[in-house]
């Protein structure tokens, strides 16, 4: 067994919070039934009044981690760059949002802070020693279209072995490793009015893992309409990256989100290779979560009742097994 942990980040369960049929309380049940202990939350999604949160929702946050024995684990933030009709925001005023997280994050008593991979490595390393003052780390969102070689995300890396990874460092999103494009975003675009003969081109020309730039314009002039010219678009925003990547970055990695699309009834992820990633972190002595991230509800939800809950405990389920768990 690896000392591999399971969470859930709630963002997996956006589509039963926001139709009422799940509360945040519930959330966290749900998630423990499972078996999945570390508890990833976004404050803008599912604490209402974020950022002014009164001393009692923190006392029920900690109550609900009591009683269903779950770990906060890591607060998503985003950063409200376009706060301002004629402007960005100033460096000094990002540090001021980030620092806003921080106190947040650790109020939750969670250890991490998912920084969105549009934050500069400059604002990282502005934000490194307030986090460390206050027991947090900051992992930048590794996430499609970006992968772990991209310029970019080295540039974070060298901030973080320069600053000290026990501060700063990267979190792997796991849809950077899509092998096969995610059938159920190009079935939606079929139901949209798409042409198969063009559909299939597209997703093949991906799962061939073959250049798909320039993909959009070829698509027009075999006559695609606008469903198909937008996936040629879509397919350009993922990645198949090699998981052995991992290996060289794993010291600087503390949290990992769990991507998935769709878990299939065999608890079977359809597109990104599970089997092969989880044994590459175990090997590489990743002993932190893999936090359960599903984004299929929203490529579905236009023709299909959602059972998001169905998916995580699949997903959660499948990680188990990789992760050698004892039944």
């Amino acid at each position: 067994m690896s000392g591999i942990k399971r969470g859930v980040s709630l963002y997996s369960y956006q589509e039963e919070f926001f139709l009422r049929k799940l509360t945040l309380e519930q959330c966290i049940a749900v998630s423990a039934s499972m078996g999945a202990y570390g508890i990833e939350s976004l404050a803008e999604q599912m604490m209402p009044g974020y950022p002014k949160l009164s001393d009692e929702f923190y006392e029920q946050w900690h109550e609900w981690m009591r009683i269903y024995g779950t770990t906060p684990t890591c607060h998503d933030a985003f950063l409200d760059t376009k706060r301002f009709k004629h402007r960005l925001l100033t460096l000094d005023e990002e540090v001021d949002e980030v620092t806003r997280d921080i106190k947040h994050a650790q109020r939750l008593g969670a250890k991490y802070i998912r920084m969105l991979v549009i934050c500069s490595p400059e604002l990282m390393e502005r934000c490194a020693p307030i986090a460390a003052d206050h027991g947090i780390w900051l992992g930048v969102e590794v996430h499609s279209p970006w992968s772990i070689k991209h310029e970019w995300i080295q540039r974070h890396l060298e901030v973080a072995y320069r600053v000290g990874t026990d501060k700063l460092g990267v979190i792997p999103d796991l849809g950077i490793f899509v092998e096969r494009f995610p059938r159920l975003i190009s079935e939606r675009y079929l139901r949209n009015g798409a042409h198969e003969n063009l559909v299939r081109m597209i997703v093949d020309r991906y799962d061939r893992h073959e250049d798909v730039h320039g993909l959009m314009e070829e698509v027009e002039k075999l006559g695609g309409n606008g469903e198909d010219i937008g996936l040629a678009r879509t397919v350009g925003h993922f990645v198949s990256s090699d998981p052995n990547n991992l290996r060289d970055i794993i010291g600087a990695v503390r949290h990992i989100h769990g991507k998935f699309y769709e878990m299939t009834e065999d608890d079977y992820e359809y597109s990104i290779p599970y089997n092969v990633i989880v044994p590459v972190l175990a090997a590489a002595g990743y002993e932190g979560y893999i936090s359960s991230e599903y984004e299929g509800n929203r490529h579905l939800q236009d023709a299909f009742p959602m059972d998001s809950v169905e998916q995580v405990r699949r997903h959660q389920r499948m990680l188990s097994n990789l992760i050698g768990e004892q039944k």
